[in-house]
């Protein structure tokens, strides 16, 4: 994400005052107020925390479940809820002292409701430490839902208006990356993502809130079987983390969240009693992750499909795009690769591990109540948007990394020069072309045809930009953009029926949309390079190619191997990465 955050200086507010101010936003309903509290003084005021069983086991009884709060989706989306907000406490030396803080305004604004029937108030205490936020998420192992976002290093920053007034003492730090546990307000459902589910989503955010965002994931194609390992995920599944945990450049914040709505039957009182059980669980112990997998014994590991039906199946896809009477030009056929182990492996050190290789890729997490945890470690941006600012990339093409500098020229060389990957690059970036200018009042790319390095491969990559023509326009570029060609093909809907007819296993959100809404800002990656883990059942890896007149079957299989790479290397021995090479090679 890399988003500049202005550090917050806090000025001397007694309690009564956040009192009178919790009450006073009915005077300004919807506008987010952001009040800088005396922790002194509202320890003075406030009462002793009662706190329930904050969680109830999972039916593996390996986790534990935070309360269920309230299905956003089922609210009226036309209405924004009367109040955001965000309070800024002093900064704290460390976790636990930011989570004394939290519980104790918690506390005292539970004796101190505010009068609206609906809002959402975020609590955030800066900490003076840096910590990673993984390293946050894994202290919290037992909490279910949670999340986590990292952006890439290569994304440009955003700047953030949380400000006192006094731009003379502000700061700028860094956003790197976000995790939370349990939900203040979660949106799921089984239809497809659809405009009224965007706006639902939008009612709890604001632009004067820029850190209370949604996070979550779309499934690939909505109209498929749900099978039972995506089955809690749904269509899609969003979540504002009751309690937050973000690592800024320098600094860290921890920050707790109360939503609740009456029409929805989330009362104030559900909503805070809930976020108090959450925070009883929450550890303050973290510790520094280890970014390495136990060896472990492979059981099985299973491709569905299986070598002779993928190459049988990318046969006959090909003699559809040779056929005179078929408009299709790509289709991306997957495949799933179940690999059980004798261990349990655990998804936030496998993610961890990715991040060592995921320098140009965003890492993303995302786990249900009683679900698996799907993790992922991708290049691939769909969309990032700041107000009306859009951007978006196409990637597409896929080769090794090679072992020495002059090597790894060559491959980049054979690339660019390959007459099939332009083929498969220039569908890709002319289809988010034609579809981002459908909205924007104009569309740059630059650069058209460059090389796009990462740790173990590379691909050809374009960037484009443009300016929406409104900010509601959001909605239909996401869902414009999805799928796009780069995980589909073209034309999209022929593709599509062609991988329903051919794929026999659920992607889920596998190639879907994965990241984040917020106010003024938003930002989605799709979510290939990817897995599903769950303790006892071992983990499914994704992986897709791109398949389009003068494809080999064999070789299209050798990509598959490629791709899943990064995740078969903490499972078993292979040969060390060779050393990085900084090379980016450009053709206009």
């Amino acid at each position: 994400m890399k988003v500049p955050v202005q550090s917050l200086q806090t000025t001397n507010i007694s309690f009564a005052r956040l009192s009178v101010s919790l009450m006073a936003t009915a005077a300004a309903a919807g506008r987010c107020l952001s009040h800088f509290m005396d922790l002194e003084s509202v320890k003075s005021s406030s009462t002793a925390i009662s706190c329930n069983s904050s969680c109830r086991l999972s039916h593996h009884r390996k986790y534990q479940v935070c309360r269920l709060s309230m299905n956003g989706c089922q609210g009226d989306p036309t209405v924004p809820v009367s109040t955001t907000e965000t309070l800024t406490f002093p900064m704290v030396p460390s976790p636990s002292s930011a989570v004394d803080t939290l519980n104790v305004a918690i506390s005292a604004l539970k004796s101190n409701p505010p009068v609206h029937s609906s809002g959402i108030i975020r609590l955030q205490v800066p900490i003076q430490e840096q910590i990673e936020a993984l390293d946050w998420l894994h202290a919290q192992r037992n909490l279910l839902p949670r999340c986590f976002f990292s952006g890439r290093s290569l994304t440009d920053g955003s700047d953030l208006l949380l400000t006192n007034g006094n731009a003379r003492t502000a700061t700028v730090h860094t956003l790197l990356s976000v995790a939370g546990v349990g939900s203040a307000v979660f949106f799921r459902c089984l239809h497809q993502f659809s405009y009224s589910d965007w706006k639902s989503i939008k009612r709890f955010l604001s632009t004067e809130c820029p850190l209370i965002r949604a996070y979550g994931a779309i499934r690939f194609d909505a109209s498929a079987n749900i099978s039972s390992e995506w089955e809690n995920f749904g269509a899609f599944y969003f979540i504002i983390p009751q309690v937050e945990f973000d690592e800024l450049k320098g600094s860290s914040m921890l920050a707790a969240t109360i939503a609740w709505d009456d029409d929805l039957a989330w009362s104030w009182g559900k909503a805070i009693d809930a976020l108090q059980a959450t925070m009883s669980q929450v550890s303050s112990f973290v510790v520094k992750l280890r970014k390495e997998v136990t060896r472990t014994v492979i059981l099985s590991n299973d491709h569905i499909p299986s070598k002779m039906y993928w190459n049988l199946a990318v046969k006959r896809a090909l003699e559809i795009i040779n056929s005179s009477s078929s408009p299709l030009i790509k289709v991306v056929l997957a495949r799933s690769s179940r690999v059980v182990t004798a261990s349990d492996i655990d998804p936030i050190t496998w993610l961890a591990c990715l991040q060592v290789e995921g320098k140009n890729a965003y890492q993303f997490f995302l786990q249900p109540p009683d679900a698996p945890a799907f993790i992922g470690n991708t290049p691939e941006q769909l969309f990032h948007r700041k107000c009306r600012m859009i951007s978006s990339e196409a990637l597409a093409g896929t080769r090794a990394r090679g072992g020495s500098m002059a090597l790894d020229l060559q491959i980049e060389h054979d690339l660019l020069s390959s007459p099939k990957d332009h083929l498969e690059f220039t569908i890709v970036r002319e289809s988010i072309r034609k579809k981002l200018e459908a909205v924007c009042n104009r569309v740059v790319i630059q650069p058209k045809k460059a090389i796009r390095k990462l740790q173990r491969v590379q691909h050809l990559y374009a960037q484009l930009a443009g300016k929406l023509l409104s900010e509601d326009d959001e909605f239909h570029i996401l869902s414009s953009l999805h799928p796009t060609p780069a995980v589909c093909g073209f034309p999209t809907e022929e593709a599509r029926v062609l991988i329903g007819e051919t794929e026999v296993f659920d992607r889920g959100m596998y190639a879907g949309p994965i990241g984040w809404f917020g106010g003024g800002e938003s930002e989605f990656a799709v979510g290939i390079r990817s897995a599903l883990v769950k303790k006892g059942l071992g983990a499914l890896i994704y992986a897709g190619t791109g398949i389009v007149e003068g494809s080999n079957p064999s070789l299209e299989w050798d990509e598959l191997e490629l791709k899943i790479s990064q995740f078969a290397k903490f499972l078993e021995l292979e040969e060390p990465l060779r050393p990085k090479v900084e090379n980016f090679g450009t053709v206009n």
